[in-house]
């Protein structure tokens, strides 16, 4: 649980809402009634939609089906929907030209003996629309508005947005890959009325956009999801039915990295089921669409238990790769390359590194942080895997795939061992040049662009800087097997770079913070801080999916950052942390006097100013990349 002290700023820091939006929801009518208020093209689309969502519809229409469209008339006719003749309805009788006219027959409809109202969810009046010749007037709208307001029933009218308790989205919902039919992925985009003309080209877009096979990557992770909660039952220790969210830690941090304890053989049922639906969220969050498309249920079981893939001889079997292609042998002698791929972005690879992706690989062994856009990259003939190096699973993954590449150069091929990053940067590049030297393969290690120094850098944050930071430290947030480590003491001049520190985040600051040395210890009393405190005030950014163009940056204090990041909602893995002076360096105007003489005496109004000044919140939030990147 987060230490109550830590939240010690009385300012406002949570973001203040500025009205306009809309709440968008889902929802699931089954066994609920759609009623629908004209049968003219719109009445037919909205008919279409509440269909789509299994709901029972309803048309309302003067003159009923004989006047409806061709499309409503269509449905009646197949027993898709009914179709009721308001003229036949008493109110009926009430002049043509008057407002209360079918006003009263709604009213009717609803309250009769033979129609249960209390069914109906969803009203939308479609006979309003701006520039038809039979448009229904504001005044009638607006009594029939009333009517279903005064049942509890929600109401669209079109084109009269004051008479409108929800609008629809411009909605696209996906097709299966293989042409089997829908699947369960829909995408909507709202304007909020205004323009959906507009709404519909941006949805168009986004739709243009997403991997063809993005809808039976759903489907599958559904269907995992399934599985994953088959085994035990489906019940949480509380005997409740286990959710996808409730596989994170109680600390309400929102990461499926969270640390979680080693798998043992004596977990209970509720810990076996939360475990693999945190290893259901890993691969939700890391594997390719492409990959998660093809996902079997064969492979599906094996990964939610844990085992490696064995063919029964000895041997490893791997399931389907990403691009689902046999690899034979090219003849002779295999070698083994370990290559960094940088911090995520395609245009940082090294020339070497993009060479083994594009060229020379036969076999890819990927680690499961390395992006889309780079795995893209490699040729369609060329085998590429996925560690399942998931929370509780490290130790025999990382096992698996070292296994995995002796036995494929053992075979002649040329294998990649993929890293994010720079491999010998807290990426195990020694332990596997270890573990293939033993086994007779001298393996050729690639650096790549290190995370640690790239990250910091796509954030606008100089790890040094003349007159700020005169050095910087590289230190990881956990240890070997989970534990955890030795956080280096305060400097003023040195930048603190902290890689997997994120989901440890509380641990972290209170390892490093003066006033909470309780926390400064770990709970067998070994402290996890060597040298000074960190001053409470001290600038620390957290910079997640750093270079790529969802990166996001929370920027803070010490005191502060645990409620920052709490405050973004979900977060988004690989996430650094940069603690120093050198956050603020070059914010805005800059600041490059933090190490003259006396200048800590001005270090709280130096915060306040790169935060906003005074009154402003605690922390700052910046989303995605640099114009300047697109086209790099």
């Amino acid at each position: 649980m987060q230490d109550p002290k830590l939240t010690t700023s009385t300012s406002t820091s949570f973001p203040t809402p500025r009205g306009g939006a809309s709440l968008i929801l889902s929802f699931r009518l089954e066994h609920k009634t759609t009623l629908i208020l004209g049968a003219d093209s719109l009445a037919a689309s909205r008919a279409f939609a509440a269909l789509e969502a299994n709901s029972s519809v309803l048309v309302l229409s003067s003159g009923g089906a004989n006047r409806a469209c061709s499309e409503v008339r269509w449905r009646a006719e197949q027993g898709q929907l009914s179709v009721v003749d308001l003229d036949t309805l008493p109110g009926s009788s009430i002049p043509k030209d008057s407002s209360d006219r079918d006003s009263e027959a709604v009213e009717y409809f609803l309250d009769s003996n033979g129609f249960t109202g209390s069914n109906v969810t969803f009203a939308c009046i479609t006979d309003t629309v701006l520039g038809s010749l039979c448009r229904r007037t504001p005044s009638s709208a607006e009594r029939i508005y009333k009517i279903f307001k005064s049942r509890g029933i929600l109401v669209n009218t079109t084109d009269m947005p004051g008479l409108c308790d929800f609008t629809f989205t411009s909605m696209h919902r996906f097709e299966s890959a293989d042409s089997r039919g829908t699947t369960p992925l829909q995408v909507g985009v709202t304007t909020n009325g205004q323009g959906c003309r507009l709404a519909g080209k941006i949805r168009r877009e986004i739709v243009a956009r997403l991997p063809r096979e993005v809808g039976t990557a759903v489907e599958m992770i559904g269907k995992m999801r399934s599985l994953a909660k088959e085994e035990n039952g489906d019940l949480n220790q509380e005997g409740s039915p286990i959710e996808e969210g409730d596989s994170f830690d109680e600390s309400g941090i929102t990461t499926p990295n969270h640390p979680v304890p080693a798998r043992t053989h004596s977990e209970t049922a509720a810990e076996s089921a939360r475990r693999r639906m945190r290893w259901v969220a890993q691969i939700s969050e890391y594997w390719p669409i492409s990959k998660l498309a093809k996902l079997e249920e064969r492979e599906m079981r094996q990964v939610l238990a844990g085992t490696q893939f064995s063919a029964g001889n000895g041997d490893l079997e791997f399931p389907p790769s990403v691009h689902s292609l046999d690899v034979r042998p090219p003849g002779g002698r295999g070698r083994i390359l370990l290559v960094g791929s940088g911090p995520g972005h395609p245009s940082l690879l090294t020339l070497a590194t993009h060479t083994a992706l594009t060229k020379l690989a036969n076999l890819v062994l990927s680690d499961k942080l390395v992006p889309d856009a780079v795995l893209a990259l490699i040729p369609k003939d060329v085998e590429v895997r996925i560690a399942r190096k998931f929370p509780g699973n490290a130790e025999g993954a990382q096992t698996e795939m070292m296994e995995a590449a002796i036995e494929a150069a053992r075979r002649g091929l040329t294998v990649v061992r993929l890293k994010q990053g720079d491999p010998v940067v807290y990426g195990r590049a020694g332990e596997e040049v270890l573990y293939f030297r033993e086994r007779g393969f001298e393996p050729i290690v690639i650096p790549g662009v290190s995370s640690a120094l790239a990250g910091p850098t796509f954030a606008g944050i100089p790890v040094t800087q003349r007159g700020v930071a005169e050095s910087f430290m590289v230190c990881t947030g956990v240890g070997r097997k989970g534990k955890e480590v030795q956080l280096p003491g305060h400097e003023r001049g040195r930048t603190l770079v902290i890689l997997m520190g994120v989901a440890r985040l509380v641990q972290v600051i209170g390892a490093l913070l003066e006033t909470y040395p309780s926390m400064s210890s770990s709970e067998d009393g070994e402290r996890r801080r060597t040298g000074a405190a960190y001053p409470a005030h001290l600038p620390i950014a957290v910079i997640e999916r750093a270079s790529m163009p969802d990166q996001r940056v929370i920027e803070s204090t010490l005191e502060n950052v645990i409620r920052a990041l709490e405050s973004v909602g979900e977060q988004r893995p690989p996430g650094i942390i940069i603690v120093g002076w050198s956050v603020l360096a070059l914010w805005a105007k800059g600041d490059v006097e933090v190490l003259s003489e006396g200048a800590e005496a001005d270090d709280a109004k130096r915060v306040k100013r790169w935060l906003g000044g005074e009154g402003s919140p605690d922390w700052r939030v910046r989303e995605g990349l640099d114009e300047g990147w697109e086209g790099l």
